[in-house]
């Protein structure tokens, strides 16, 4: 249970550091302030439903697709935080350009959280294997 939660909050911080880089770096895209939890969240929740999905339709019926799932289920989870969340992306570029920035940011803050959130963790268990 535990390792679900920091899992979630790992993907929810991940999604929320990508939707502000992709705010911070493309002028059109912008998100208000009471929306921001709203579209961390179907964002999130839209990537890690729609992602397996993907790749499963992909594996089927595309397979030369694969590598670009990431990207893909990135876009459609911007255009669903769009719709339904408090996010906004204007013009065919900077849609581009957002999913590009977010896939990329999210996948490098998945990787990078956890080494700064669960320091103290990584560095128990090197004691732990060093003293036996």
């Amino acid at each position: 249970m535990i390792r679900f939660l920091i899992r979630t909050a790992i993907f929810l911080g991940s999604a929320a550091i990508g939707i502000l880089a992709a705010v911070w770096l493309l002028p059109e895209v912008s998100v208000s302030a009471s929306g921001f939890i709203t579209a961390v969240v179907l964002f999130a929740v839209a990537q890690s439903v729609l992602s397996p999905y993907i790749t499963k339709i992909a594996a089927r019926d595309a397979p030369a697709f694969l590598g670009g799932i990431g990207i893909v289920s990135t876009f459609v989870a911007l255009v669903i935080a769009s719709v339904f969340g408090g996010l906004s992306i204007s013009g065919w570029r900077t849609w581009i350009l957002a999913t590009i920035v977010v896939w990329l940011v999210t996948a490098l803050a998945t990787v990078l959280l956890p080494m700064f959130l669960l320091r103290g963790k990584f560095d128990d268990r090197k004691a732990k294997k060093s003293g036996d």
